[in-house]
């Protein structure tokens, strides 16, 4: 039988908290850039309110969202980061039998 070892994050961050990360990011971004909304908004074609909302409530639509981190720059980071990378291992028998990895080590009693 074959297994295929797939490696997952767990997160804990909620939806919620990441929405208002990424707008304080964002928020953060154009603000070093030294861009009003309003800049940005005409820079981006995102619309001024639309923006706004964004940043005190982290609610936007990913190509507003897309069309702001363009500007702002970071949108090849963001897809990259977002690429699939390849497992080192194809199988459970090439874990087990990996000799990087370390037994864990434990104190004796006294």
């Amino acid at each position: 039988m074959f297994f295929t070892f797939i490696t997952t994050m767990v997160s804990f961050i909620s939806p919620f908290k990441a929405k208002q990360k990424l707008a304080e990011t964002i928020r953060e971004r154009r603000l070093s850039q030294n861009l009003t909304q309003e800049g940005l908004s005409e820079r981006s074609g995102v619309p001024l309110a639309t923006l706004r909302k964004f940043e005190q409530k982290g609610s936007i639509s990913l190509e507003s969202f897309l069309k702001l981190i363009w500007i702002l720059g970071g949108l090849e980071e963001l897809i990259q980061s977002l690429q699939i990378t390849q497992s080192e291992y194809a199988s459970i028998e090439d874990v087990l039998s990996d000799v990087s990895v370390q037994k864990r080590k434990r104190g004796t009693k006294k």
